[in-house]
């Protein structure tokens, strides 16, 4: 059991790791493109889409913690 437990907590700290926010952003992209993938979306459209989607969701993510965690 402790060996289950041991793999439960390394998988929540290798995705959630410091900031649960950047891996929310990264699962709604992936939710988000896996629609679109199966409504049909052309996947040359589609790919660099969600990879722009990704880099905002970080940069957003950075904004936010930037403001409420100000230097000083």
């Amino acid at each position: 059991m402790k060996v289950i437990k041991a793999i439960g907590m390394f998988i929540y700290d290798f995705i959630i790791g410091d900031d649960w926010k950047i891996a929310a952003s990264v699962a709604t992209v992936l939710i988000i493109g896996g629609f679109l993938a199966v409504a049909g979306v052309n996947p040359l459209i589609l790919t660099p889409l969600l990879a722009l989607a990704v880099a905002a969701g970080f940069v957003i993510v950075l904004f936010i913690d930037t403001k409420t965690h100000p230097e000083g």
